[in-house]
């Protein structure tokens, strides 16, 4: 499987959408603290990781 941009973030969304639905629907935390703190808090970590992760291959490609 070829991780392209595409591929990247559709999988990212649906990740972040998989954790949102489960905790929406456990009722641990109420829906609209989900949707506004922690829904986009972890998109930002998923950025912040995607992007480690794209400079760490670079890095590790280029270390041959």
């Amino acid at each position: 499987m070829e991780f392209t941009f595409g591929t990247t973030l559709g999988i990212l969304v649906a990740l972040i959408a998989a954790g949102t639905a489960a905790l929406i629907g456990s009722g641990v935390m109420a829906m609209g603290t989900v949707l506004m703190m922690v829904t986009p808090s972890m998109l930002v970590f998923g950025v912040i990781c995607v992007a480690l992760g794209v400079k760490h291959g670079e890095h590790r490609s280029n270390a041959a």
